[in-house]
């Protein structure tokens, strides 16, 4: 199947209509010849992970059919794409990596990084709420990516905060999945791993969209009526104000932890502004506030790498291990770890302690960040 003939099939990808005046007021913004900004927030999908280039990626194709559909606006571009990561993460630096640049538009998945369970529907309507309750309330189109190798997503999780903020939203599992199931498209000819999109997969992924915003633009004129008040959670809803503790903003004490001053070049720049150690017995003390706790290290492929453990309170008994060997060939990754859940309210302790390292390591144990929710 080519290109064209995948058309025909792209508009089953918009699995919820949702409220559509918004993006519906961006495209009137845009035709008045406005400036608008467009920004993807997501995994390593969106960050274009496999693509042969960053203008090959879905997100850079769907902000050029904005910047060509709309000639007469300065349309720019935001990819807040970070592989490797889920929403649990995305909560936490939504208001700086996404929100900050104040957005028009804005495309969020994290549907193949995130477990499909109910932890993180939380985590992702956590995200979800940040977003709709931000200064700038970006227009929202929710996109659920897939594996094509075995059709897991937690797209079943997502799909209904996004029905409960009527959040137009669309499926690749009801679309490019579905042609790859009957034998349309070879699963190899649109991702090398059942995962990752080439260019090719890509470029479909990017056409299932714009079907999605094609549709809204012949309906332009319609005029729905938004509601400014949210909908109550659907979940306890512990994620939505996540903070993020970096060397910048937290001062813990530091024994055997050197700060990482480096600055960041990119959003994707991620091993930058934590903490370092390399010999066993470091440790690093936090004053936490916080009922939901996680914590983010580099797992890295040079063996042997540091093992430390995460103690909440002085509980040595459920120390969580913080294994930094990483398992895989493609490089580092910035692994999340929840080390503490439904803590009481107020102010904790939170200790990282270097359990184990080689007499000369060959690599350090790197603490990226600290994430309380509450």
């Amino acid at each position: 199947m080519d290109r064209c003939e995948y058309q025909k099939y792209a508009a089953r990808g918009t699995v919820n209509a949702g409220n559509r005046q918004k993006i519906r007021d961006c495209m009137k913004k845009a035709l008045a010849g406005k400036p608008v900004k467009i920004g993807f927030l997501g995994g390593s999908v969106t960050q274009g992970s496999l693509a042969s280039s960053p203008e090959t990626c879905y997100a850079y194709l769907v902000y050029s059919w904005w910047k060509n559909k709309f000639p007469m606006s300065k349309v720019s571009y935001l990819n807040a794409g970070i592989g490797a990561t889920t929403s649990q993460f995305g909560a936490a630096r939504v208001k700086e990596d996404l929100l900050a640049e104040k957005p028009d538009f804005a495309v969020i998945d994290f549907s193949v990084n995130d477990e499909p369970t109910e932890f993180f529907e939380e985590t992702y309507e956590g995200l979800i709420r940040t977003v709709e309750e931000s200064e700038c309330r970006p227009a929202v189109l929710l996109l659920f990516n897939v594996r094509y190798d075995n059709g897991i997503s937690a797209e079943k999780y997502h799909l209904r905060i996004g029905k409960a903020y009527h959040l137009p939203c669309v499926s690749m599992k009801s679309s490019l999945y579905q042609n790859a199931v009957s034998g349309q498209i070879r699963i190899p000819d649109i991702s090398p791993d059942g995962l990752h999109p080439n260019d090719f997969g890509h470029r479909l992924i990017a056409d299932t969209l714009i079907a999605c915003l094609e549709g809204i633009y012949q309906d332009l004129e319609t005029e729905e009526i938004l509601n400014p008040a949210l909908p109550e959670p659907i979940t306890p809803n512990r994620y939505q104000n996540s903070t993020l503790l970096q060397n910048g903003s937290s001062e813990p004490v530091c024994s055997g932890f050197t700060k990482d001053p480096r600055p960041k070049q990119s959003i994707s720049d991620w091993f930058k502004h934590g903490w370092t150690a390399f010999r066993e017995g470091a440790s690093i003390l936090f004053k936490v506030d916080g009922t939901e706790i996680a914590v983010q290290f580099r797992k890295s492929v040079k063996h042997p790498a540091p093992i430390a453990e995460a103690i909440i309170d002085g509980d040595e008994k459920h120390a969580v291990r913080l294994d930094a060997n990483f398992n895989e060939t493609w490089g580092g990754c910035l692994f999340i770890a929840t080390v503490a859940q439904n803590l009481p309210k107020g102010k904790h302790r939170l200790k990282i302690r270097l359990v184990k390292s080689a007499q000369n390591p060959v690599t350090e144990f790197y603490l990226a960040s600290v994430i309380e929710s509450q």
